[in-house]
């Protein structure tokens, strides 16, 4: 079950692989993301010491959140994934100039799942031409169920 897709990402990258990835939470984020209070739009994945984190996602706490602890929204946070997912990431990141883009949050029995992709970069003409297809698609689509009405009637 989603609980926040990244739309802009598949705006600005071409998402060439995704990877499910675990997250080291804490109690209080937790209970925020199933409020539905966190935003990934934002946030990148970085590479570091072997080791891949998530920066940059918003996740505002509950007013009901505990008094002796000080929740920070925006803190990194560890993305857990296998050892081979890892290296294989890291070789494409750092060799074929690919990024890491978080793409969906999501549940997955009862635990709380990121998915990441493999994206290389669109270029502003890229975009226009997936806008103009995209265009076309939705205008292809109203045709044919204005067709599909007209053929109805006779």
């Amino acid at each position: 079950m989603s609980i926040i897709d990244n739309r802009k990402a598949f705006h600005d990258y071409f998402i060439e692989e995704r990877f499910e990835a675990g997250m080291v939470l804490e109690g209080w984020e937790v209970k925020g993301i199933r409020a539905g209070r966190a935003q990934i739009k934002e946030s990148y994945v970085i590479v570091r010491d072997g080791e891949i984190f998530l920066i940059g996602m918003h996740i505002s706490p509950l007013p009901s959140t505990s008094t002796h602890i000080k929740p920070d929204p925006v803190r990194t946070r560890k993305l857990l994934l296998h050892a081979d997912q890892i290296s294989r990431l890291i070789g494409q990141v750092e060799q074929r100039g690919f990024a890491l883009v978080p793409l969906n949050l999501h549940f997955k029995n009862g635990r709380i799942k990121l998915e990441i992709g493999l994206g290389r970069g669109k270029k502003q003409h890229d975009k226009r031409a997936s806008a103009q297809e995209k265009d076309w698609a939705r205008e292809r689509e109203r045709l044919l169920k204005h067709d599909t009405r007209r053929s109805k009637r006779d």
